[in-house]
């Protein structure tokens, strides 16, 4: 690995509440080896899930546990399955390794496409470190607290033909359908929205959560996990340079601090 790639792969902040909020796809760098198959379009990183990180600020100050990793999505998607498998059969959808943008731009040059050793050594590299790192902070808090709540922090433009018609609503709490957090976690969620009269909101409706929300949600076994999908236009300018926007982001703020300690009551009761 050059010397430009040393970084480390993610970043872990730990709190004291029993609250992780993993962000996978804020990351927006790319090694110099891999930039250097890509084409242009890549290194825009579009479709990143901007300024997360600085929106739920808040939640850090509250004592949130919080994992971002330091690499884009075009690297590898942390939040697919180490196999690939499509997380929603029958839908269009970017992969593990995804060789275009949601505007099916290609991202690979002619002839430079990824084959399976390429995707062994990124999965390796960058995928596992992130989910042992997620694990690991899990089955720290629940062992401290007895129970958790994960929070999987994603955004998206408000329209994107390729995955949805129209525009998306505001909020998008998935649970999937239920399975991964208390009964009625994402649907509480979605009345709040609702009740506030600003926003729309659905509760597993298209984005019903990733892998990581799937795969680590077991309420069962005490670890609660919701995705909030949010629609970027409720908080930051939609096109390059992707801008933060003070004053929405104010607007939506309070509605957030409120729904993050609904989440957190809600598994508490649970």
């Amino acid at each position: 690995m050059t010397a430009t790639d040393t970084l480390p792969v993610f970043s872990l902040h730990r709190g004291s509440l029993p609250f992780l909020i993993s962000i996978p796809h804020l990351g927006t760098r790319l090694p110099a080896d891999i930039a250097a198959q890509m084409t242009p379009a890549a290194a825009r990183t579009d479709d990143c899930d901007w300024h997360l990180d600085r929106l739920y600020a808040f939640a850090r100050r509250m004592g949130a546990s919080i994992l971002t990793p330091t690499y884009a999505r075009y690297v590898i998607d942390l939040n697919r399955p180490p196999d690939g498998a499509n997380l929603y059969p029958g839908q269009d959808t970017t992969g593990l390794l995804p060789v275009d943008t949601f505007d099916k731009e290609p991202l690979y040059r002619d002839g430079r496409l990824p084959d399976d050793a390429e995707v062994a050594r990124r999965r390796d590299l960058y995928w596992k470190p992130y989910h042992e790192a997620l694990q690991g902070e899990l089955a720290a808090l629940k062992a401290q607290h007895g129970k958790v709540l994960l929070w999987e922090a994603h955004s998206i433009r408000s329209h994107v033909p390729r995955f949805f018609d129209g525009r998306l609503p505001d909020f998008n709490f998935g649970t999937s359908n239920g399975a991964s957090a208390a009964p009625g976690l994402a649907e509480a969620l979605a009345k709040i929205v609702d009740g506030h009269g600003g926003y729309t909101a659905v509760a597993n409706g298209r984005f019903k959560g990733g892998y990581i929300t799937r795969h680590y949600g077991q309420p069962e076994q005490g670890v609660h996990a919701v995705q909030l999908e949010l629609s970027q236009i409720t908080y930051m300018q939609e096109q390059m340079p992707y801008a933060y926007d003070e004053a929405l982001a104010g607007k939506i703020e309070p509605l957030l601090d409120k729904l993050v300690k609904t989440a957190l009551s809600h598994v508490a009761a649970a």
